[in-house]
């Protein structure tokens, strides 16, 4: 039976907190928004675990009221291994969530893992040694002792069944949701952001981190192949932090400045927003992805999305955006070409966009979750 908790909450769950210490990256803003949507319901209590306090990322959720915990230690993964499995035998915690990839080898309650991708096992060189270190030594038992294991999308719940065959019977899907602030702009808004970039005809968008899993080289390409078939090509405009092992890429961008690129680093939810309603076709020519979440925000403010036909990016965007090999450079040109000059192409992608992203939501997601947590519980 649960255990007795506080208030009138029928059980409480301790979430792994880690990534709202930081700056906000994809695991952070998935985790702040499923948290969010879990929270509307306050049968279950919640409680954030971490080793450092959080930061900026978490602010939304401590107005909230969710209380967070910290047991002070150097690295995430020590925390992890031997501070947390402590901290979850106090007896006052029925479940533990962690939306990080991994579980401590020690979980002496009922867990439950959302596993991104398998990005660190699949194209490991795609991954910072930090992030493999972290998370490889601890995947395999991961999988092994969760009591169910959510992902993303059935192409991830895919590749976990062939690689983890024994994950088979714990696998539950749960898409992400998007944020009610991703929706079309008024043509004002619209005029005024891209005033504001500079690109008043609109550009050319792509949102994600700059590391070598995103492709982005593939994309200069093709976006210079569009430049110098003619000089008037909209601007190509990226937005996203600096991740990894791209120093020579990010040379290469500051090189087509001039010619027409605007690079604006990693942008607040509330500027992104208006960024993305702005632009007039988003771009993400990913090598692999668990979800996808930047397609899905760009449909719902209705841009015509071209994505790389990799992982589970058809998946998430369906008939709704257009597919491409990722390392096609020629059909990159000639997509981006099409939509900017078809514009009953670009009305129809449009139309079909806000449809399928409106198929995805966080509060379906939380339902999902809470479902899944309640029969994680009723296990004990």
């Amino acid at each position: 039976m649960p255990i007795a908790a506080p208030g009138d909450v029928r059980f409480r769950v301790a979430v792994d907190v880690r990534s709202l210490v930081e700056a906000t990256t994809g695991i952070s803003r998935y985790t702040s928004a499923l948290l969010a949507a879990l929270m509307r319901d306050d049968d279950i209590g919640y409680l954030g675990l971490a080793h450092r306090p959080p930061g900026a990322p978490a602010d939304s959720l401590r107005a909230s009221g969710l209380e967070f915990e910290v047991q002070p230690a150097p690295l995430g993964v020590f925390w992890q291994q031997l501070r947390l499995p402590r901290r979850l035998r106090r007896g006052d915690i029925d479940l533990f969530w962690s939306p990080l990839l991994t579980l401590p080898r020690q979980c002496p309650v009922p867990s439950v893992v959302t596993v991104h991708d398998l990005t660190p096992v699949l194209y490991p060189e795609m991954q910072r040694l930090k992030v493999r270190l972290s998370v490889l030594p601890f995947l395999e038992r991961t999988i092994e002792s969760a009591t169910f294991i959510v992902t993303g999308s059935q192409a991830t719940a895919d590749e976990l069944r062939f690689h983890f065959p024994n994950s088979r019977d714990r696998l539950e899907i749960v898409h992400h949701g998007v944020a009610e602030e991703f929706h079309p702009a008024d043509e004002e808004g619209v005029a005024a952001t891209r005033r504001r970039l500079g690109a008043p005809e609109g550009y050319i968008l792509y949102v994600g981190a700059i590391e070598p899993r995103k492709n982005l080289s593939r994309l200069l390409d093709a976006w210079e192949v569009l430049k110098a078939e003619n000089p008037r090509t909209l601007p190509l405009v990226l937005a996203g932090p600096y991740g990894w092992h791209s120093r020579g890429l990010l040379r290469r961008i500051r090189s087509l400045e001039a010619a027409g690129l605007r690079r604006l680093g990693r942008l607040p939810e509330s500027e992104l927003v208006s960024v993305f309603q702005a632009a007039r076709v988003f771009v993400y020519p990913s090598l692999y992805e668990g979800f996808g979440l930047p397609p899905l925000e760009a449909m719902a403010c209705g841009i015509p999305t071209l994505v790389s036909n990799a992982s589970s990016l058809s998946e998430i965007v369906g008939d709704a955006g257009i597919r491409i090999d990722a390392t096609d450079t020629v059909a990159w040109a000639h997509a981006i070409r099409q939509v900017l000059h078809d514009e009953p192409l670009a009305e129809d992608l449009q139309g079909r966009a806000l449809e399928r992203a409106a198929g995805f939501s966080w509060s379906r997601a939380a339902a999902q979750m809470r479902a899944i947590f309640e029969r994680a519980v009723a296990l004990q």
